[in-house]
């Protein structure tokens, strides 16, 4: 094979692994019922005029199933932090107790279950047309190479390794997927 290929095939390789990356991020911010500290991964409080992720000004935890605490190092942050939160429009409520921030989570209807399914089932197909347009570029690539001497054999050869890396990645957003949909469903 040579470096042409191989080069070809680690860039649609590098894409296809972002793609799903991208995808776990996502996935890991659908909320399925359990207090979790990435569900206010999002949020941006403006602390002395700069956007900043909560993460970086107070220790969010999560004492049990149902709550997630904040802890601001700055107490003066407080209504900021309450304030971000609602603007976020998260579906819940903060409670400011002048030292921390609670958050009770409250648990999922079934209704609600099935659209965080198919909210999840659509960022899984938005991941899968990315893989897909990788894969088409990486063979636009293999079929320049042809044009500029490659044999045919050879760019055949790549086309199935590019398919093959399709596969791969195809098959793991579908188990990223299953794992997410039982996760949301477990009551």
């Amino acid at each position: 094979m040579t470096e042409e290929i191989k080069f070809q095939l680690d860039i649609a390789k590098e894409a296809m692994q972002e793609s799903v990356k991208h995808l776990e991020q996502v996935l890991s911010k659908i909320r399925a019922g359990k207090a979790n500290p990435q569900m206010l991964g999002g949020v941006q409080i403006d602390y002395y005029g700069t956007s900043t992720p909560i993460s970086q000004m107070a220790n969010v935890n999560t004492p049990d199933a149902q709550t997630i605490s904040i802890q601001p190092w700055d107490k003066t942050v407080l209504q900021d932090i309450e304030k971000g939160i609602m603007e976020a429009n998260l579906g819940f409520t903060p409670m400011n107790n002048g030292e921390m921030i609670m958050i009770n989570i409250p648990p999922l209807t079934q209704e609600r279950r099935l659209e965080l399914v198919k909210q999840a089932k659509q960022e899984v197909e938005q991941c899968k047309v990315s893989i897909r347009n990788v894969r088409h570029k990486a063979n636009d690539e293999m079929k320049q190479l042809g044009k500029e001497g490659l044999s045919e054999d050879m760019e055949k050869d790549a086309e199935a390794e590019v398919q093959k890396l399709t596969d791969i990645f195809i098959t793991k957003t579908d188990e990223h997927f299953t794992s997410k949909e039982k996760e949301i469903l477990t009551i």
